[in-house]
């Protein structure tokens, strides 16, 4: 009779566990979905904003000899064409030309009073003694004076001058494409402009800070979605918290939310650092030159990241702090994950090992997830003041010359998800304590 009545009970429980299992497994695929679009948007953001730092990177802005050749091409052109004077100006400038024209006589007379010793010579100076009146030139140098200007003036003659001066900008270029260095970065930019299909530093700039925007409200959009999917799970272990039976097909279940969350955690950036001159402006040749956008440095990392770098550098503490980080944020977590739920579902003699139970219960203290945490958050503090005060410091207000700094330091959506995961983690750890049928400690 007692094992008909447990047989009935038992096969009671399947229901609502196909049941639990089924609904939950609607939104574990949900969240895997959210997690895998919150990764892949992470890593076209990334992709992006690598783009728009090597286009408005400094080395291609300020310090660019092709950036200031344009500019400067530019202002004499149009300085050139546009050349005026006062009239006040004008009547210095006719005195200037005039003393100009009768110093070229002086000379020239002075040339043909000078003694000759051939007769060649002794004939030319009797034939321009004779036939060219100085005097009557003199006279006439105010006519020279104002028909010189009045030809300088002229709109033909000015368009000509600025040919001329820009031409030697031209052969600037054609030089300068002879260096290596130049041409490796142009045919990077050009590859860039190739890929967003646009052809200007403008355009370019705003596609990719349209699409920046776009992604943004979208990753963040991801991340309360799969916060959302903990959030029921949660809400699930309040309601069955009497349902004894059902709790080890809800663990299970939840610890799968979990690597989830582990996943896309390590993987999606966690912190940006972006600092850049907003604005520089300045007078030369009395018009204003402008660079905006010039990018200082640019790094987005995810902790797999700064795992791989720190492994991938050549000194030996870099390398080993890479592998503490490895051992005790990554690996650590999946093993205690995974040994929760080889405890809960395995019998008592696999249950009771004391490597399971060990990653189980105790290896929590020896996690440094939860220090990583803490750690980024003190790197973005710290970062953030430090980055205030020494762009802030750069910043210049004055008739001639402006500096605007600015920096885009923030956490990213990773750090949120991971964060997450680390509560999670420690909420799971409290529930298993509770509703393990063996030994906990």
């Amino acid at each position: 009779m007692m094992d008909l009545e447990k047989t009935i009970l038992k096969k009671g429980s399947i229901v609502p566990r196909l049941l639990l299992i089924l609904g939950l497994a609607i939104f574990l695929c949900g969240e895997g979905y959210f997690g895998y679009q919150l990764h892949k948007l992470s890593g076209q953001q990334e992709e992006i904003k690598q783009d728009y730092s090597d286009v408005n990177n400094i080395t291609l802005g300020v310090f660019s000899v092709e950036q200031w050749r344009d500019k400067v091409a530019g202002i004499v052109n149009h300085q050139i064409r546009d050349f005026t004077l006062t009239p006040k100006q004008k009547k210095e400038l006719r005195k200037e030309v005039e003393q100009i024209i009768l110093a070229l006589i002086d000379k020239a007379e002075a040339l043909v009073n000078k003694p000759k010793k051939t007769i060649d010579g002794k004939i030319k100076k009797f034939v321009i003694k004779t036939f060219v009146n100085t005097d009557k030139i003199r006279e006439q140098v105010p006519g020279f004076a104002t028909e010189i200007l009045a030809k300088a003036y002229n709109p033909a003659n000015k368009k000509q001058l600025s040919k001329m001066a820009m031409s030697k900008f031209d052969a600037l270029e054609r030089a300068e494409y002879l260096d290596s260095t130049v041409a490796a970065t142009k045919a990077a930019t050009d590859k860039v402009y190739k890929r967003y299909n646009v052809n200007s530093t403008e355009e370019l700039n705003d596609k990719l800070i349209s699409s920046l925007s776009r992604i943004r409200t979208a990753t963040y959009n991801y991340s309360f979605a799969m916060l959302g999917c903990i959030v029921v799970v949660l809400s699930l272990w309040w309601i069955f918290r009497k349902r004894v039976e059902l709790h080890a097909t809800l663990f299970i279940m939840s610890l799968m939310f979990a690597f989830i969350l582990l996943a896309v955690g390590l993987t999606a950036s966690m912190i940006e650092v972006d600092a850049r001159i907003k604005s520089l402006d300045f007078v030369l040749l009395g018009e204003h030159v402008t660079f905006e956008n010039q990018v200082l440095f640019f790094q987005s990392k995810s902790i797999l990241d700064v795992v791989k770098v720190l492994i991938a550098q050549p000194a030996v503490d870099s390398v080993l702090v890479g592998i503490l980080i490895l051992v005790f944020s990554i690996l650590f977590p999946v093993m205690k994950l995974s040994a929760t739920g080889i405890h809960l579902l395995s019998k008592r003699k696999i249950a009771e090992n004391k490597i399971i139970k060990y990653f189980a219960f105790q290896s929590g203290k020896w996690s440094m997830a939860d220090v990583i945490v803490i750690a980024i958050l003190m790197v973005y503090i710290g970062l953030n003041g430090l980055l205030d005060s020494q762009l802030r410091s750069l910043n210049i207000k004055s008739d001639d010359l402006t500096v605007l700094t600015t920096h885009n330091t923030a956490l990213q959506p990773g750090y949120i998800i991971f964060i997450s995961f680390v509560l999670y983690g420690l909420i799971l750890s409290t529930i298993l304590k509770y509703i393990t049928p063996y030994d906990a400690h």
